[in-house]
C-alpha cells in the first residue's frame, strides 16, 4: 500500500514539475543530463522528467533588431553615421542554442561590423543613391555568417544616414546651382524658340507687306476691346488704308 502511495506521489510530482507548455510561436529543445535528446518539441503540452531534463524554449518569430548608428568613412573620405535595421528568424532551434551563446548579441555585433565595412567601400553618392544594392550585399554576408547558427536573415535596411553639417550645406548649394542651371537653360531655349518664330513671321510679312497692316489692325482691335482707350490714326496709317484698298481693288 505504501508502494502504491509512493508511486502516486512520484507520478503527481512528475506531472506537476515535468509539464511544460510550448507556445505556437515557440519550439522546445530538451537537454537530458546536458545532452540534446528527443529532437525539437512542437507546440502544445509537453512532459519532461524533472531533475533530469531541462527544456529551453526558442522564439521562432521574426525578430526586428535595430543596428545603432556607425561612424563610417566612405571611399571618398567623408565621415557619415549609418544606422540600419535587421529582420531575422530562427530556422534551427538546436543550432541557435548549441552553436552560439547569445544569438541576439552576436547578430547585432556582426551586423554593425558588416554595415561599416560595406558602406566604407562606396562613395557618398553611391551610399545615398544605391542603398538597395548595399542592403543586398549586407544581407548576403549576414546570411552566410548566421547560417551555421541556425538563423536566417530576412531583410536588412539602411534606415538613417546622417551627414556632417558642412556636407549638407555643400550639397544644398550644389542642388541650388543645378536648379539655377536648368532654369537658365529653359529660359534660353524659350528665347531661342521665340526668336526663331519671330524670324519666320518676319519672313512671311516681308513677302506680304499687307500682312503687317493687318497685324496693326488686329492690335488696334485688341486695344479697343478694353473700351477705355483713345485710338489716334496717324497720317501714315491712312496711307496704309489707301494702299490696302488699292491692293484689294487690284486683286479683283
Amino acid at each position: 500500500m505504501d508502494l502504491f502511495y509512493f508511486i502516486v506521489v512520484v507520478v503527481f510530482l512528475v506531472c506537476v514539475f515535468g509539464l511544460r507548455i510550448v507556445q505556437q510561436y515557440e519550439r522546445g529543445v530538451v537537454f537530458r543530463f546536458g545532452k540534446v535528446t528527443g529532437g525539437v518539441r512542437e507546440p502544445g503540452l509537453r512532459l519532461i522528467i524533472p531533475l533530469v531534463d531541462q527544456m529551453r524554449k526558442v522564439n521562432m518569430r521574426i525578430i526586428t533588431m535595430a543596428v545603432p548608428g556607425q561612424q563610417v568613412i566612405t571611399r571618398d573620405n567623408v565621415s557619415i553615421s549609418v544606422a540600419a535595421v535587421t529582420y531575422y528568424l530562427v530556422v534551427d532551434p538546436i543550432k541557435s542554442i548549441v552553436a552560439i551563446d547569445n544569438i541576439s548579441s552576436a547578430i547585432n555585433q556582426i551586423a554593425q561590423t558588416t554595415v561599416r565595412n560595406i558602406v566604407g567601400q562606396h562613395a557618398l553618392d553611391e551610399v545615398l543613391s544605391s542603398t538597395a544594392d548595399i542592403n543586398t550585399k549586407v544581407k548576403a554576408i549576414l546570411d552566410t555568417t548566421t547560417e551555421k547558427w541556425g538563423v536566417e536573415v530576412q531583410r536588412v535596411e539602411l534606415k538613417d544616414i546622417q551627414l556632417p553639417d558642412s556636407m549638407q550645406r555643400a550639397m544644398a548649394k550644389q542642388a541650388e546651382a543645378e536648379r539655377e542651371k536648368r532654369a537658365k537653360i529653359i529660359a534660353a531655349d524659350g528665347e531661342f524658340q521665340s526668336a526663331e518664330k519671330l524670324g519666320q513671321a518676319a519672313d512671311i510679312i516681308s513677302a506680304h507687306p499687307v500682312a503687317l497692316q493687318l497685324r496693326n489692325l488686329q492690335v488696334l482691335t485688341e486695344i479697343a476691346a478694353e473700351k477705355n482707350s483713345t485710338i489716334v490714326f496717324p497720317a501714315q496709317f491712312m496711307d496704309t488704308v489707301k494702299k490696302l484698298e488699292q491692293f484689294i481693288a487690284s486683286e479683283k
